[in-house]
């Protein structure tokens, strides 16, 4: 097992592949098994890069509260490239992980070739909602275990889409969120999803952001559309592909659609052809 140390946090992470770095970060939901078809597609062109978040097994689940944050997954990010002696890579995320690629892009643009930013925007909108319904599944988290909640959880309303064109793939993500640590899911909420910035409060970084980005998002994700046309507007070298009637976890549910998409922007960039 690869593992490094972030600032005293062991993080599990794999390499396959070799080749330009291409670096993907998972969902609340996922963990670095969630790449799966992406690794398998990318890894004949690029050195593929997935990791586990710090609260996912096998990376360490730490149980203070405040070992969790928006800003701590961030720079865990920077240590994982520091450590693999990348200076710079494509970088991408869903979700929770989209919203570190984005982040990580603002805090360090120079080591970013390229953007992805999938499925991002939850809590931005209807935010006391959000914050409410957040807090009740922290609290289940810990009070019914992990696998009671990812019975429910799995079946969101932005997750009944992949359960439907995919029956497999969904039991497949299903059981992989049960086998989730709660207190690292429960922290991990509470202290990163509750309390980051709304991807309106980055409004002026999202202007100031010279990298090449590429916003995907599934039109039945409705918590995150808003979201995903604001930074299309805002950030100068943005694109926004819509995948249609698609929910939250595209990569899984559209698999090779989310390839063939990514690859295109990575070809355009490299060809000096993506657009501001």
């Amino acid at each position: 097992m690869a593992t490094f140390s972030a600032n005293g946090v062991n993080l599990y992470y794999e390499e396959t592949g070799e080749g330009f770095p291409l670096v993907w970060s998972h969902e609340f939901a996922g963990n670095y098994p969630s790449w799966d078809p992406q690794v398998r597609f990318f890894s004949r062109r690029y050195r593929v890069i997935t990791y586990s978040a710090r609260g996912y097994p096998p990376s360490d689940v730490p149980e203070d509260p405040d070992a969790y944050s928006q800003d701590l997954v961030v720079e865990d990010l920077y240590l994982l490239l520091r450590h693999l002696r990348i200076d710079e890579a494509y970088i991408g995320g869903l979700s929770m992980g989209g919203t570190v690629a984005l982040n990580f892009a603002i805090a360090h643009p120079e080591m970013c070739r390229g953007i992805i930013v999938a499925s991002v925007g939850s809590g931005s909108d209807d935010r006391e909602a959000f914050l409410a319904s957040a807090q009740v599944v922290a609290d289940r988290l810990l009070s019914e275990g992990m696998a009671t909640v990812a019975h429910d959880y799995a079946r969101g309303e932005a997750r009944l889409q992949f359960l439907r064109k995919d029956p497999k793939g969904w039991q497949e993500f299903h059981d992989e969120l049960a086998a989730h640590s709660a207190l690292g899911s429960s922290l991990t909420f509470q202290g990163f999803q509750m309390k980051r910035p709304t991807v309106y409060a980055l409004e002026e970084s999202l202007r100031q952001l010279l990298v090449p980005t590429l916003i995907m998002i599934g039109d039945e994700d409705e918590p995150c559309v808003e979201s995903a046309v604001f930074m299309k507007r805002r950030i100068p070298y943005a694109g926004l592909s819509v995948f249609p009637q698609s929910g939250h976890t595209i990569n899984l549910e559209e698999p090779d659609l989310f390839n063939r998409t990514v690859l295109d922007f990575l070809t355009a960039v490299e060809a000096g052809r993506w657009g501001r």
